[in-house]
């Protein structure tokens, strides 16, 4: 892994707590990185559960315009909707700012930024011409992801990524095609197609629905 990571990154590791050169005076005049994504921005449950505030849509209603559904590490995950001629974000407003900045996914908030998951913590890197925009500046990596509670994003990240590696484990192990696709249809139903309560805390009942996942699914909890 150290050795990908030194011929796509600077070479240093980030807690959130480092400098990195990663600050862009607010993307003025670019927005490079929002345009011929492809399927890249994979959306996470708490992407969605904010994108249906921005929007005030459902996971159906957000289906139908402005993301879709990709196989991604033989899950079928959302990612966000790529559109037009020059293939832009359909979040993209015509002033080419992003219309939903404040609830932007995050991938979309970490870049040009990278995530490493390992000994139950995250860890950061900084891409290597991911981003084309020069003279940028050093801010503090937790700065730039700019989330609140950011103790609880960042247990709710482990928390999903351990869950998805288990899935797919099992995705290569044994399941079979059909268990697969009862299991990915499980998935998207309950951390995507039903609602969460917006007047309790998405976090607690996010981690309800991975202990109800991991059950439903006969799979044990990721280390």
């Amino acid at each position: 892994m150290l050795q990908d990571l030194q011929e796509i990154s600077d070479g240093k590791i980030y807690s959130v707590n480092d400098m990195v050169r990663a600050a862009c005076k607010d993307c003025e005049g670019c927005h490079a990185c929002c345009e011929k994504m492809g399927d890249s921005i994979v959306l996470d449950p708490l992407d969605v559960y904010r994108l249906t505030e921005a929007t005030g849509k459902d996971f159906q209603a957000l289906l139908a315009d402005t993301i879709e559904l990709h196989v991604t590490d033989g899950m079928i995950l959302p990612s966000l909707k790529m559109a037009g001629e020059t293939e832009r974000c359909v979040f993209l407003d015509e002033a080419g700012r992003c219309s939903i900045h404040a609830l932007r996914p995050g991938l979309c908030r970490v870049f040009p930024l990278g995530r490493i998951y390992e000994e139950r913590q995250i860890k950061y890197f900084l891409q290597k011409d991911a981003c084309q925009k020069p003279g940028r500046s050093k801010v503090k990596v937790g700065k730039w992801l700019d989330m609140t509670e950011p103790k609880a994003y960042e247990r709710f990240l482990l928390a999903w990524h351990g869950f998805r590696r288990s899935v797919q484990a099992q995705l290569t192990d044994a399941w079979n095609e059909q268990t697969a696709k009862t299991a990915n249809m499980l998935i998207l139903n309950l951390f995507y197609g039903t609602p969460y309560d917006k007047e309790g805390d998405f976090y607690v009942q996010f981690g309800e629905r991975v202990n109800q996942a991991e059950r439903a699914l006969g799979i044990e909890a990721a280390d």
